[in-house]
């Protein structure tokens, strides 16, 4: 095939002939097409999208907080620490030094902020958080009153469901056969004023 016999796309539309017409047309059409796919309609998977691609806890829970999601389940309620559990299955005493700075009432708000207070309502720590997409791993930010992050903690989520939260934690990261088991349940308990 010679490309020489056809006439150029140009020479069609300057000379007035239909098909070069309606190529203009066809090429118009693709360009609004293209134009209107690359808007924003400001949906909540686009503002999805763009929030989770931010770093920060709060934003990236923000995002994730729809109805359904293990976000959604955590926010949900107030949780108290009810019960903790070792590696074998055995029961822990809340006061026992392995588990007793994961023990006191959790409040995680819907904007990716958190408060927890120790048992007699002392104020134990506030700051951000957020629940990986897949919901197995929860993360808290603890923040001074300033708003610097003094740490921060990941932990694998065992349950979490709308009538138990349970945690896991390692007393040494590098030995997973020695475990905690953290377990919250849902309560009415007012959060306290700090």
């Amino acid at each position: 095939m010679h490309f020489a016999q056809h006439p150029p796309v140009r020479r069609n539309v300057e000379g007035g002939r239909p098909f070069g017409r309606i190529a203009l047309v066809i090429a118009a059409l693709a360009a609004v097409g293209v134009l209107a796919a690359c808007g924003n309609d400001n949906s909540s998977s686009d503002s999805a999208a763009v929030s989770a691609g931010t770093s920060s806890a709060t934003a990236e829970t923000s995002a994730a907080v729809a109805p359904g999601s293990p976000s959604a389940t955590l926010a949900s309620t107030p949780w108290e620490t009810t019960a903790a559990k070792d590696s074998r299955g055995g029961a822990v005493a809340l006061a026992d030094g392995n588990v007793k700075n994961y023990v006191g009432f959790a409040y995680f708000r819907p904007d990716g902020t958190f408060t927890m207070f120790n048992l007699d309502d002392s104020p134990k720590m506030h700051g951000d958080w957020s629940v990986s997409p897949d919901g197995r791993t929860r993360t808290i930010v603890a923040k001074n009153d300033a708003g610097q992050e003094q740490f921060r903690r990941v932990v694998d989520i065992v349950t979490l469901d709308d009538k138990r939260f349970t945690y896991r934690v390692y007393p040494d990261p590098a030995n997973k056969a020695v475990y905690y088991d953290i377990i919250h349940t849902p309560t009415t308990h007012a959060e306290p004023t700090e």
